[in-house]
């Protein structure tokens, strides 16, 4: 679950209750609208003493729901996009003779098994992301309680990064790293 720009979790939360209320109260109008709720009259009207609306009141509010509905489902749209987008990297220097080609999750594989034996890992997850120009490594490190912090960025700064960058033959590398503190304690079993 890695992303440059993350949702919170409660974000995900206030989506989730704000689509339940919204689809039990339009579920409930339109069973009004249709006759199916006994004890309620369906030719009613919602308030008896105050006038219909001119028409084009009911237009504009159509069309606010329709923009707001529009960007509802952009809002969710957003909360699936997770992972920055990988590419392929070519790693050709004379493409006439021959190409590599290497998945961005084959490169992080190795790296990944090496961070995740670090005192305090208990898992890691990365995304390489960008071209082989412009790369960005996305890192999330759960972390066992009392896990120390400085000791795992002391072990990602001085060894995992640089063999990383070596291994890709890339000078700079931008990095982000998310913590997440896990329940888990003690050793793992493998």
């Amino acid at each position: 679950m890695t992303s440059l720009n993350r949702p919170a979790r409660l974000n995900r939360t206030l989506l989730a209750v704000f689509g339940v209320l919204l689809l039990a109260s339009s579920s409930f109008a339109v069973a009004a609208h249709f006759g199916h709720l006994t004890f309620l009259d369906s030719d009613a009207t919602l308030a008896p003493s105050i006038a219909k609306p001119p028409t084009w009141a009911l237009w504009i509010a159509a069309a606010t729901a329709i923009v707001l509905g529009l960007l509802i489902l952009r809002w969710i749209a957003a909360q699936l996009t997770r992972r920055p987008k990988t590419h392929t990297w070519h790693l050709e220097q004379h493409p006439e003779q021959g190409s590599t080609e290497l998945a961005a999750n084959t490169a992080t594989a190795p790296f990944l098994r090496e961070v995740a034996v670090y005192p305090g890992v208990h898992h890691a997850h990365a995304t390489l992301a960008g071209t082989r120009q412009n790369p960005t490594l996305a890192m999330v490190i759960s972390t066992e309680q009392g896990g120390d912090l400085t000791t795992i960025n002391h072990h990602l700064n001085t060894h995992g990064l640089p063999r990383l960058r070596q291994a890709l033959d890339l000078d700079t590398l931008p990095v982000t790293v998310e913590y997440r503190s896990t329940t888990h304690t003690g050793t793992r079993a493998h």
